[in-house]
This record gives structure tokens, sequence and C-alpha cells, in this order.
């Protein structure tokens, strides 16, 4: 990499791993929020669910801010907001605050995708390797926002911990912005085999012409899977600290572990978010394992068989309860397959999208996730408030299945 691909890859870098940071934060902090305000779980998951869907939703106005004042400024725009949201988190007075506060966060943070992608297309040279980067850097926040938040939970209130969360983020864009590099760098470069630069949106009557134009048949079917697939992922990821906690008290108690098996010392090693971060980090080996096997198979059969694991692995969850070497085992599963069919996912929607819209694509499919998907954690709580932690996982494999219906039928089309 030359001096400027260096600059660019470590600034978006950065950039992706406060996003998944605070995005992964918010499902430790639910933990302390259903004892703090006293509310049910369906009220906190409606709540949350404001953030997560703002955080989609703005994916490709986002897109469009990044075309029109550069990649650079919205994304120290970005790190700035989400840094001052947490700050306004830290004080808020109960549920409403927390709505206010995780909907600035998700405006704030739903610039960052559109916007770093559209930099390192255009900027760096290097492209792959900048993408490989900047995809162990996102998990790195994936992994690292649940664990520093559950180590700072440990000496601090929650208020506290959400301040000293809130500081990264301020300081990074103030040094983000004055980096120097050249966002335009390759954009000339592209006669080596890389892809042209997106085509530019340049008003209504073109932004509609294109998205006509990108929705055929196959692409639509996609769009159902990623859209299935983000309920899933929030569902599950959203109140899954929550979850392993009621399915490890009955295994901790019985294992009789001495001091931490009762009083301050347990409450305070809440075992439940270390686990789940634990979960996380297998995630990391589950997106280099599913980028892999984009390069070794057909990305509709790869994602196929990823979902057909995560709805087995929904219908198993519960009966691996009963002792702790199981439900560490299906969690992992669930880790691994959760996150390693992210680079299937993405280079399946790159094969159902033409290549001078692969830019708008990627904005109306991170809509789907983030955006729609944000339903998840409605769906979740409502479950966990009127019926049981273990109804959550049928409702699970439900979503799995028509994503996975809806996989192969991609499949055949192959065939």
């Amino acid at each position: 990499m030359n001096p400027n691909d260096r600059r660019i890859t470590g600034y978006a870098m950065v950039g992706h791993a406060m996003v998944h940071t605070y995005e992964l934060a918010v499902p430790i902090l639910v933990t302390v929020w259903l004892a703090e305000f006293s509310a049910t779980a369906a009220t906190l998951g409606a709540a949350v669910s404001v953030g997560y869907a703002l955080f989609g939703a703005g994916a490709i106005p986002g897109g469009l801010l990044a075309d029109r004042f550069g990649s650079r400024r919205l994304i120290a725009g970005c790190l700035f907001g989400m840094g001052l949201s947490f700050a306004l988190l830290s004080v808020a007075g109960g549920v409403v605050g927390v709505v206010v506060a995780l909907g600035a966060w998700g405006l704030a943070a739903s610039a960052y995708h559109p916007a770093g992608l559209a930099l390192i297309s255009n900027g760096v040279e290097r492209r792959g390797a900048a993408f490989a980067y900047h995809g162990m850097a996102g998990n790195a926040g994936i992994a690292g926002g649940p664990f520093l938040t559950a180590l700072l939970l440990v000496p601090f209130d929650w208020r506290t911990a959400v301040a000293v969360l809130a500081v990264p983020g301020l300081v990074a864009a103030v040094a983000g912005s004055r980096v120097d590099f050249d966002e335009t760098a390759a954009v000339d470069a592209v006669a080596d085999g890389g892809d042209a630069p997106t085509m530019e949106v340049a008003s209504p009557r073109d932004f509609l012409a294109a998205s006509r134009g990108l929705f055929t048949a196959g692409f639509l079917v996609v769009f159902g899977i990623v859209l299935f697939n983000g309920l899933y992922y929030r569902a599950a990821l959203t109140f899954l600290p929550e979850l392993l906690g009621e399915f490890l008290a009955p295994l901790v108690e019985a294992a009789s572990l001495g001091p931490l098996a009762g009083g301050p010392a347990a409450a305070e090693l809440d075992l439940s978010r270390y686990l789940f971060t634990g979960l996380l980090v297998v995630g990391i080996a589950g997106q280099y394992v599913g980028g892999r096997l984009t390069d070794a198979v057909e990305p509709e059969r790869g994602l196929a068989a990823a979902v057909a694991v995560l709805v087995v692995v929904a219908l198993l969850f519960v009966p691996a309860t009963g002792a702790a070497w199981s439900l560490l085992l299906v969690g992992a599963a669930l880790g691994f397959t959760l996150f390693g069919l992210q680079p299937l996912s993405q280079a399946t929607i790159a094969a159902y999208s033409p290549p001078d819209r692969r830019g708008l694509s990627f904005g109306y499919t991170y809509l789907a996730i983030f955006g729609v998907g944000a339903l998840g954690a409605s769906l979740a709580g409502a479950v966990l408030t009127y019926a049981s932690p273990a109804a959550v996982f049928p409702l699970l494999a439900g979503l799995g299945a028509v994503s996975l219906a809806l996989a192969l039928t991609l499949v055949f089309r192959v065939e």
C-alpha cells in the first residue's frame, strides 16, 4: 500500500470499528436497563429498535451525502455524532431518553457504511487489502463493544460506563478530520481490471430510474433474503446476553462455584456478558471462513447452507441449555454462522446487481438488514414479555426458514 492507501484504510478502519463497538454495546446495556427502568423486554425491544431502524434507514441518504460532500467529512461527522449520542445516553432519564439518544446514534451511524465503502472504492488502489483490513476492524468492534462495556460495568455504574464509551468517538472525529489523503486517488486506477466507480445519481428522477433498473426478480429475492437475515440477526443479538443469563443461572448454581455461585461477586462477574462477547469473537473466524468460501463455491449455495445451519442452531439452542458444554457448543455455532454468512450474503448481492449500481444495491440491502431488520428486537422483546425465553428460538427458526426458502429459489435458478 502507498501512503495514501494506508491513511484512508486506517481512517476507515477506525470508523468501522467504532460503529460496531457502539452497536454491540447496546445489548449489554439492555440487561442493566431491564432492572434500572423496571421496563418490560417488549418496551426496551421497541426502544432499541428505533435506533437500529434509523441505523439502516439512513444508508441511502448517507450514500447520497457522501457523493455530494465527500466521505472524509461525513465519516468525521458520523464519529462525532455517535460520541455525542452516547454522551446524551449517559444522562437519559428513562426509556424515552434512551429512545432519543439511540435514535440520534442511529442517524449518525447510518452514514458510515456507504461513506466508508465509497472512500475505499474511490481512494485506495489496493482495494482488496483495504477491504480485508476494514472487515477485520469491524469484527474487532463487534467483539470489543460488548467486552469493553462489560468490563466498564464492573467498576462503574452504567451511566459512567456509557460516558466513557462516548470519548473514543469524539476523539476519533477530531483526529480523523485532520488526516490528509486524496479521496479520489483510485478513480483513474480502474484500467487494471477494477470496477469503475458507481454511476452518480444526480436527481430524484435518476434515483428512481436507477432503483427500477436494480430491482430485477433476482435482486428482489436477494433483498428478501437479507431482510429476513437482518430480522434474525437483530432478534438473536439484542436479548442474547439476557437469554444466556437465564440459561446459565441453574448451571452456575449446580456447579457450586464457591464465591462465584452467589453474592456480590456473581452480580459483578456476569458470566452471560462475557459468554456473549466470546460468541462474537468466534464470529471473527466465521467471517474469515465465509470470505474464503465465496471464492470456492457459488455464493447462492454457500448462503443457503449458512442459513440452513442457522435454522438448525435455533432449533437446537433450548435443548442444548441442559449442560454447559452443549450450551457453549451451540452458542459458538450461532456466533460462527451468524457472521460467517455475511461475506456470502455480500457476494450474492454483488452477483445480482449491475456494477454501475453496486453502491445503490448495498444502500438498499443495508436498509433491509439494519433498518427493517431492527424490528427483530421488537419481535424478540414481545416474545420474552408475553411468552418465555425458550419461545424466542422458534421465532428465530421461522425467520431463518423464510430466508432459506428464498435462498433455495436462487440455487434452483442457477441450476
